[in-house]
């Protein structure tokens, strides 16, 4: 018969990634230096950030926000990208502070915080996110000399609006963090290397990338 330490030991071997991520976010204090486990699934950190952010607010009106499935493996994939870039601390900064500005701003719209000219550049947000979304997948899709000015100037729009968009909601620790996410992923060299023909295996993540960014757009979510 098996001791409860060897069944202790068979549940963990046997659990999912995200609840293995799940009970060590529960463990380790929250902070920006945190460092996230290899295998770590952005969902999870997604459901993490939420909670303690969540917590902090009385109103009752607060619906749950969270990151879906797809969302969650576009940030695992380029959390991958980030860290085959640049090493495992910057990837991990990327991917939070990614998650902690959606889980924010998610609570400011479903709270109905932003006012009416606030609420049309989120929609002008949409528009230009999405001819982003849509520029990736023809960059990936075309066998042409990849333009990398191309996604440059469109993620500065959007970085543009992104700061407009919060501008009287959150900290300058936010906006800070909005620049650090828009700066890293328009990056020339980090651009280049992503989409870099040679490399078979940043090719197949980007792969990945524009089959779940083509998936939200076909259901209407991107």
């Amino acid at each position: 018969m098996s001791s409860k330490s060897d069944h202790k030991q068979e549940l963990s071997l046997t659990a999912s990634v995200s609840q293995q991520m799940a009970r060590q976010l529960e463990a380790a204090a929250e902070s920006d230096e945190e460092e996230i486990p290899v295998n770590a699934s952005a969902l999870s950190l997604g459901v993490r950030a939420q909670k303690k952010l969540l917590s902090k607010l009385s109103s009752k009106s607060v619906a749950k926000i969270f990151i879906d499935e797809t969302s969650g493996r576009i940030l695992d994939t380029i959390h991958k990208l980030a860290r085959n870039y640049s090493g495992k601390r910057d990837a991990d900064k990327l991917l939070k502070s990614i998650i902690k500005t959606i889980v924010k701003m998610g609570i400011l719209y479903k709270n109905d915080l932003f006012t009416d000219h606030e609420l049309k550049l989120i929609d002008e947000f949409r528009n230009r996110f999405h001819s982003l979304a849509k520029s990736i997948i023809t960059l990936y899709e075309v066998d042409f000399k990849f333009d990398r000015s191309v996604l440059t100037r469109m993620c500065k729009e959007c970085q543009d609006l992104t700061h407009k968009i919060i501008s009287t909601h959150l900290t300058p620790k936010s906006h800070a963090r909005i620049d650090f996410v828009y700066n890293y992923v328009s990056n020339l060299d980090f651009l280049e290397f992503s989409f870099n023909p040679n490399s078979t295996v940043n090719r197949a993540m980007i792969k990945e990338i524009v089959e779940d960014m083509q998936s939200l757009m076909d259901a209407g979510f991107l």
